[in-house]
């Protein structure tokens, strides 16, 4: 079980090193891009509603997954175990 996980960590270790997509370049951008405007929002020096916050928050954690998400998709030819 140990080796499983070491192998599966390897893994993800090369995916990220490997060359993005282009496409993946771009959805990487958009979601940095949403997350720092949810952080934004949610870290303003002015009172806003609860409404704008909560929505601050969702941007951040869906920014946070689609860059996580596409920094690990690779090209399939490129990426052979």
């Amino acid at each position: 079980m140990e080796k499983r996980k070491q192998d599966a960590l390897a893994s993800l270790a090369k995916r990220c090193t490997n060359e993005t997509p282009p496409f993946f370049k771009k959805l990487r951008t958009a979601g940095l891009v949403l997350a720092a405007i949810g952080t934004s929002i949610v870290a303003a020096p002015i009172a806003l509603p609860a409404i704008a916050v909560t929505i601050g928050g969702y941007l951040i954690l869906g920014g946070t997954v689609i860059t996580a998400v596409s920094q690990t998709a690779v090209n399939e030819i490129d990426f052979e175990e």
